[in-house]
């Protein structure tokens, strides 16, 4: 992987973090609408409640390798940030490939087979007026888009390590 790769997947990162920034506008105007459709109207459909579950998950899982780029996920930061740019390279390293890597590559595994189940029955909402097919796998499908993503961008972070590490 050269410059120009990790280049590539970082902007690809922050594309879909920026995107994905948008379904939470979608969200909030979401919510208005059923508030007001169940307490104005007493009104209220089902498959607009599951559409918001769904999106908040969506917004989640492919909102993470954005997080990832931008170092805004949870870290333990009790010795990390006191030590020199070459102990957090190998830091980063060592965590992209003995945690970041494996678990995206679990979940990424155990995730085909449940988005693949969903696409082949043609799976739809068990509540009678819930989300049809096909919203449901292509939700699903987002398992999957989740860890690929984060390791992508894992990848351009042990690069990115690995660039430090050389240059010291």
């Amino acid at each position: 992987m050269d410059s120009e790769d990790r280049n590539l997947i970082e902007r690809f990162s922050d594309l879909t973090g920026r995107v994905t920034a948008w379904l939470t506008l979608v969200m909030v105007v979401t919510t208005f609408l059923i508030v007001v459709l169940r307490y104005v109207f007493a009104a209220g459909f089902i498959w607009l409640q599951e559409a918001l579950v769904w999106m908040h998950a969506t917004v989640f899982m492919a909102g993470a390798a954005y997080t990832l780029l931008h170092e805004g996920h949870v870290r333990v930061d009790v010795f990390y940030r006191d030590i020199g740019p070459r102990k957090q390279a190998w830091v980063d390293l060592l965590g992209v490939l003995l945690l970041l890597l494996p678990v995206c590559i679990f979940l990424a595994w155990k995730s085909y087979g449940f988005a693949i189940t969903s696409w082949s029955m043609h799976e739809a909402s068990r509540e009678s007026g819930g989300l049809p097919y096909p919203f449901l796998p292509i939700v699903k499908s987002v398992l999957i888009v989740m860890p690929v993503t984060v390791a992508a961008q894992g990848l351009s972070m042990l690069w990115r390590s690995l660039v430090v590490l050389r240059r010291n």
